[in-house]
């Protein structure tokens, strides 16, 4: 009777054959010519540049650091208010986070671009498109991040709290000097993997209608694969998301890693 080291072996040995049957099938079975001509036309691939970079991954990076920033302070904001003593701002904090989380983004992007203008119609969002990109990507992602900032701060141990306060500092000093910043430490993982999360939500500003200079990334694929009938725009765009959110991920998992290796 086999070990169950050996059982462990073969299962293994199982899975590496389907996934090598995989794998052989769908090298001997798919057209490459046909996929090539329709992904990797090279000719096309040089079109894009340098306007995929200088114009669609700028204003990419733009609109998700506007968004981020503008969520991370509403996130504090809501967490704050969320582990408030007062009643009503915890009420208006829950039905903020609980709203924008329970919402998809592109509704969002739609009640601010198109809700607003019908709401005040002599009033206009500032900076224009930017504006309503920071609004609708901040209120998104602030309601997430207002969760996770609130699970940070709870986590760091009270005694840090009680240990300010005995120093003679004030509530407020001592969550702002002490507790604030270790929570930041905690969070900042999850904080990354929203930026990640912001960066392709930031495609969602193709229903703003857009001029070539406000486009980012997948409006800018969209409109190249349209007038080539080509896919190989949207590989190009694809490669630009990764160098994106590549490294912020492999900055989320060194970041995890050190937080185990501290515990």
């Amino acid at each position: 009777m086999a070990s169950p080291r050996q059982r462990a072996a073969r299962w293994r040995a199982v899975q590496y054959a389907v996934l090598v049957l995989i794998v052989v099938a769908v090298v001997l079975l798919a057209d490459w010519a046909q996929l090539r001509r329709a992904f990797f036309n090279w000719e096309l691939v040089k079109e894009q540049f340098p306007d995929v970079i200088t114009i669609a991954l700028k204003n990419t990076i733009i609109y998700t650091a506007c968004g981020f920033a503008f969520g991370l302070g509403l996130g504090l904001v809501l967490a704050l208010m969320r582990l408030s003593s007062v009643g009503p701002y915890r009420w208006i904090a829950t039905f903020v986070i609980e709203l924008f989380r329970g919402l998809p983004a592109l509704v969002v992007f739609i009640a601010l671009s198109v809700g607003f203008r019908l709401a005040f119609p002599d009033r206009e969002i500032p900076f224009g498109n930017l504006g309503i990109v920071t609004l609708a990507l901040g209120l998104v992602g602030g309601a997430y991040m207002a969760e996770t900032i609130r699970a940070g701060i709870q986590a760091v141990p009270k005694g840090q709290m009680e240990a300010a306060r005995s120093l003679g500092m004030s509530h407020s000093r001592a969550m702002i000097s002490v507790v604030i910043p270790q929570a930041f430490r905690i969070i900042l993982p999850p904080l990354t993997n929203e930026l990640i999360l912001l960066t392709k939500d930031s495609s969602l500003v193709y229903i703003l209608g857009l001029a070539l200079a406000d486009y980012e990334l997948t409006k800018f694929g969209r409109e190249a694969m349209n007038s080539s009938a080509n896919m190989t725009p949207i590989v190009v765009v694809a490669l630009c998301y990764l160098l994106i959110t590549v490294p912020l991920s492999i900055v989320v998992r060194r970041m995890e890693s050190r937080s185990e290796r501290a515990r």
